[in-house]
């Protein structure tokens, strides 16, 4: 049986430059099924989904479901659901944990503040604190977006929550179903695809380390996607793992090129062309879907700017 994942893997799709964007997440925990459109087709209330999205956009913040992996039963709707919110900028990078048996209190919460990076509504609002167990694992399983989620995400989830991790959660959308199994890590927000039981453990070592693995990566999602694509690359060029070693300082030009200046901590800056492509051959981007020329972010060069000398007064 062809799926997207198939053809995807069959055509060494690059995965950088490919991850979801978003400075902050912010996850409610909804059990039960999960529609396509999860905010207003789940066992949430449609309305207040809506208000979520409206809160939400142009903030920088992007809203998910999550749910324990396994059995979907639906609980009551007064029961005690987890919130989380992870702002995954670096350098400022936290992930805070909350309950709440009302999930309409998201409304009360500063979407602006939280895209920010500023926890202090989360806080106040939902009585939140900084969370610290395991990162956070999430896993796409959300087939009615497309069966690959499913079918792939699934028993990844299942598999990490049997090993015992506490931070393996499914989730309802990471974007790129053809990359399935699809992951995103938290706090730190790198978005991982054709991901492995394995690999995600060692990928989880990392981040408690403080260090990223870049094999298997799509990029960081507090970067749009050239500069997903450029930070990995840099990244890649000089063997840092560090977590909050890399910026991306400057995005300059329009698609189908971009000039992207990664700034490290320690001064160094490198300037990356990154370069927009298409897939070829034409494959489904998602299950079901017609054949298509998915764009790709292509690192055309990365060189190391030179110092700037700092004048000596006399």
């Amino acid at each position: 049986m062809s799926t997207c994942t198939t053809a995807s893997r069959d055509f060494d799709e690059p995965l950088a430059g490919t991850a979801a964007t978003a400075r902050t997440w912010l996850l409610l925990e909804q059990p039960g099924p999960w529609g396509a459109k999860a905010l207003t087709s789940s066992h949430l209330d449609p309305e207040l989904g809506r208000a979520l999205e409206a809160a939400a956009e142009g903030t920088g913040v992007r809203i998910a479901l999550i749910r324990r992996p396994g059995r979907h039963a639906d609980r009551d709707a007064s029961a005690e659901r987890h919130v989380y919110a992870a702002h995954t900028t670096p350098g400022h990078t936290w992930l805070h944990s909350a309950t709440t048996r009302t999930p309409g209190q998201l409304l009360d919460l500063d979407f602006t503040a939280l895209g920010t990076g500023d926890a202090h509504t989360f806080d106040t609002v939902l009585r939140g604190r900084p969370h610290r167990g395991d990162p956070l694992a999430l896993v796409c399983t959300n087939g009615k977006r497309d069966r690959c989620c499913a079918l792939l995400g699934r028993p990844l989830a299942a598999e990490l929550a049997a090993s015992g991790l506490e931070g393996a959660w499914e989730v309802t959308h990471l974007g790129g179903h053809r990359f399935s199994p699809t992951l995103l890590v938290l706090p730190y927000g790198y978005a991982y695809g054709r991901t492995a039981a394995h690999s995600v453990k060692e990928i989880l070592q990392g981040v408690r380390e403080g260090r990223i693995v870049t094999e298997g990566c799509r990029g960081g999602s507090a970067w749009e996607r050239p500069g997903q694509a450029a930070e990995l690359a840099v990244r890649t060029a000089t063997g840092e793992h560090a977590a909050d070693a890399f910026r991306v300082l400057r995005t300059h030009g329009t698609a189908p090129r971009w000039e992207v200046t990664v700034g490290h901590t320690d001064g160094r800056v490198w300037r990356v062309v990154v370069a927009q492509g298409a897939s070829l051959p034409p494959r489904p981007e998602s299950c079901g879907s017609a054949l298509g020329s998915p764009a790709r972010m292509d690192v055309v060069a990365v060189r190391e700017l030179p110092r700037t000398p700092i004048p000596i007064a006399c």
